[in-house]
């Protein structure tokens, strides 16, 4: 058991694997593309953000939810600023001033995954990194906008219109999140954002990976940031109303899709599931070639053995194809040819709340595993701090390795009573399940019929 990420527990006796072992090894090699770096900036219980992996064990696990506040559920992000002064105090305030919340909350996860890799920004250990950043909104760009457009020139002093205008500069110019961080590590590697909603640090952990594998780098930042404006929360009402009225196209069911909503909580895969709750937050994970952390001696929380991402044909941004064949697709292709679907027992859902979301995966995870399907644990920790858009893969993916390194899988947050749709166990309740386990899924899809699917390795994926 771990000492990083979990507490002894009582030792519970490990069920062998559910289904049975791959028919062909996969061999190790010095280009496979280790994660050995997690960092976060993610809602957290009181005034402080969730940073490290122990953090977000400690919550996961127990299926504790941190979106939920004075009945308003929204996983706001609180005390970044302060992180930020406590993890970057040579950073002029001057610099501070002009960042909006999302370069806050990117350069904190940024930090602390280079802090858990050890290696030392400051003096130039990832100047050499490339740095991807993933974004599935115009947040920043929005909220610096407003606040020039809601400032009085009457009373306005100067040196705040300064900071105004500066930081309309940085969010809707060339300086958003990621050309922020690449800045802060003095990288001279490749710097670019995708933004391709819920599934863009997912898409970009597949990029490193091509990228590791085939020699073009040895060390890549992959970010996921977003924050949502509270006020358009607040009139999430408005949103599913529009789309109840307007005659949205659906595959397989007629049902439209939920809106957010912050007047209850989101519960993925559970019979009263309706609806998903907004979060804010970062998550980066550092990823090296094997032969660059094993050079350096660093640990590895697992590797990123493959990933796919595909389309389900829709001729709509808005529809959803409920059947779930271009998530199945995804996955098969994540697998290859080097991992059986017998060698993954679990998968890191992409579930929120929406029972249109729980029919995609229940189609996509019988398509997979046929009559064998209930076998598989499917959970969902979208809950513990809201459906955060592009941290989402990120944050996936890191707590998949870290029950394949505790040997637990971590429950479903606010899954209580599984939904009869599921065609798999959606580990419901409060305490994690044992199963020891080095390979998994994780998925992520969205509106519009992207689909991605991670393929990730425990250890050091042997």
């Amino acid at each position: 058991m771990s000492e990083e990420y979990g507490q002894e527990r009582d030792a519970a006796p490990s069920p062998g694997r559910l289904l049975a072992p791959a028919a062909r090894p996969w061999a190790p090699g010095p280009r496979d593309a280790l994660v050995t770096g997690m960092g976060f900036c993610l809602p957290g219980p009181g005034d402080e953000p969730v940073r490290t992996a122990e953090q977000v064990w400690a919550t996961a696990a127990v299926g504790t939810s941190h979106v939920e506040r004075d009945g308003f559920h929204h996983g706001t992000v609180r005390g970044a600023r302060e992180a930020f002064g406590d993890l970057l105090p040579d950073i002029p305030s001057r610099y501070l001033r002009s960042y909006a919340d999302v370069h806050l909350y990117g350069l904190v996860s940024l930090v602390e995954a280079c802090r858990d890799a050890g290696l030392d920004h400051a003096a130039g250990a990832l100047r050499g990194a490339d740095v991807l950043t993933a974004r599935a909104g115009v947040d920043s760009n929005y909220d610096s906008y407003r606040a020039w457009h809601d400032a009085d020139p009457a009373t306005i002093s100067p040196k705040d219109a300064k900071s105004l205008f500066v930081r309309l500069l940085v969010a809707g110019t060339s300086s958003d999140v990621g050309p922020v961080q690449a800045a802060l590590l003095g990288s001279t590697g490749a710097n670019y954002t995708v933004s391709c909603g819920c599934a863009s640090s997912s898409v970009l952990l597949g990029i490193a990976r091509t990228m590791i594998a085939s020699g073009q780098s040895d060390l890549v930042v992959v970010t996921g940031v977003d924050r949502f404006d509270t006020e358009r929360v607040l009139h999430g009402h408005r949103l599913r109303e529009v789309v109840e009225r307007e005659a949205v196209v659906v595959r397989h069911n007629d049902d439209p899709p939920a809106a957010p909503r912050h007047d209850r909580p989101m519960r993925p895969y559970d019979t009263a599931g309706d609806c998903m709750n907004y979060g804010d937050g970062s998550v980066t994970l550092i990823l090296e070639s094997r032969a660059h952390a094993a050079a350096r001696g660093a640990r590895s929380h697992g590797a990123v053995l493959g990933q796919a991402t595909t389309r389900s044909g829709l001729n709509s941004a808005v529809a959803i194809d409920t059947g779930g064949t271009g998530l199945a697709e995804a996955a098969r292709r994540a697998l290859g040819d080097h991992t059986s679907l017998g060698r993954v027992p679990y998968v890191n859902g992409g579930g929120e709340g929406d029972a249109l979301f729980t029919r995609i995966e229940s189609n996509a995870v019988r398509s997979l595993w046929g009559d064998k399907s209930s076998q598989v644990m499917v959970s969902s920790q979208e809950a513990c701090f809201g459906h955060s858009g592009a941290p989402l893969g990120n944050l996936g993916a890191a707590l998949t390795l870290m029950m394949m390194r505790e040997g637990e899988v971590c429950p479903t947050a606010n899954c209580m009573v599984p939904s009869p749709v599921c065609s798999f166990d959606p580990v419901p309740g409060t305490k994690t399940r044992a199963l020891e386990f080095d390979r998994a899924l994780s998925f992520n899809y969205q509106v519009g019929g992207v689909n991605s699917a991670l393929l990730l390795g425990g250890g050091d994926a042997r």
